[in-house]
């Protein structure tokens, strides 16, 4: 996952110095707030000149139009409109643009918004915070939304904006989130370095619980155990393309799994009579599994204690009832 350094976080330097340290740091982008005022084109004409990093514009302004002529002459290579605050919701980038867009939404703004634009727009920025409100708290209903959005646009870009800390880029980056932008925590940390560190490669800290960013119970391979059936587990499987579906009885109590390996082996050992097999038997009765209430950090230790690679784990609650799923295909992805 990118992370995009909001220049403007940093109080204690002057652009300069900023743009010195975060080459020195090797940043992904570097994000520029814009809250309806041109001169902001002054100062990225200075980044520009001390950096190569790629510029990060997000633009909140009631009439973008104003804008329009700085974007045909600046070569910058995200530029993001903030939704609620445009007067009128058609924006007509001019054609001379040759970046990226995207289009900013506060937490209360439905995804739907974005249909209108997704034919000229590349990405989304989840505001995941109040806009302007620095070291604000991540608002976990944008777990889900993210969630909703790779599902409604599977080839547009997820950015996601405010209370960007070590635990929650874990989470974004196993949710497949392109780029993250990240100001008091990046520059109120002992140093620009070990921020980075914690951004792209640790958690350190563990303040959401696994049901907080799970796949809920209508988004996991599920069947229950009164349907179970080889074209069933065959059908759930490859709708649900995690490899494995949790089976469940009564009020979702949790049964087992059934994965590819375990339909392997029970195809192989009825390879002459398929009409035998008994998918019953290949259920595999006691996988691993997590509660929903186990912080990212307890997650971290149950997986760095296990001696295979694990590439998802049904949730259970306190009743061993069935609620959720993680999978960690995105975070495998992003971390090649």
């Amino acid at each position: 996952m990118k992370i995009s350094a909001s220049i403007y976080s940093d109080k204690n330097n002057d652009v300069v110095t900023t743009i010195s340290n975060l080459n020195d740091h090797h940043v992904d982008m570097i994000h520029v707030d814009c809250k309806d005022d041109l001169n902001v084109f002054a100062d990225i004409e200075l980044m520009q000149q001390h950096s190569n990093i790629p510029i990060d514009l997000h633009i909140i302004t009631p009439k973008p139009e104003r804008f329009y002529p700085a974007l045909q002459t600046f070569d910058i290579e995200y530029v993001t409109f903030q939704y609620e605050d445009l007067e009128n919701k058609t924006l007509n980038i001019p054609k001379e643009f040759g970046g990226k867009l995207g289009l900013a939404i506060t937490s209360n703004t439905p995804i739907d918004v974005f249909e209108r634009y997704k034919n000229d727009f590349d990405f989304i920025l989840f505001m995941a915070t109040i806009p302007g409100e620095s070291g604000g708290k991540f608002d976990k209903r944008n777990f889900r939304r993210i969630r909703d959005f790779k599902k409604k646009y599977p080839n547009k870009k997820i950015h996601v904006d405010g209370g960007v800390n070590g635990e929650v880029s874990f989470i974004l980056r196993n949710m497949g989130v392109y780029a993250s932008v990240s100001g008091s925590y990046l520059f109120n940390s002992s140093t620009i370095g070990s921020a980075l560190l914690n951004l792209k490669l640790n958690e350190i800290e563990s303040h959401f619980l696994v049901k907080d960013f799970m796949l809920d119970l209508d988004e996991s391979p599920i069947i229950n155990d009164a349907d179970l059936t080889l074209a069933n587990v065959l059908n759930v499987m490859n709708k649900g393309k995690m490899g494995f579906v949790s089976i469940v009885g009564n009020n979702n109590e949790f049964k087992g799994i059934i994965g590819n390996a375990d339909l392997r082996q029970g195809l192989l050992n009825n390879i002459n009579d398929l009409n035998a097999l008994n998918i019953d038997n290949i259920i595999n009765r006691t996988p691993l599994i997590i509660s929903k209430d186990f912080t990212v950090y307890q997650l971290l230790r149950f997986i760095k204690k296990q001696s295979r690679p694990i590439l998802y784990l049904p949730v259970v609650n306190n009743k061993k009832q069935a609620v959720g799923t993680v999978n960690f295909i995105n975070l495998i992805k992003g971390e090649l």
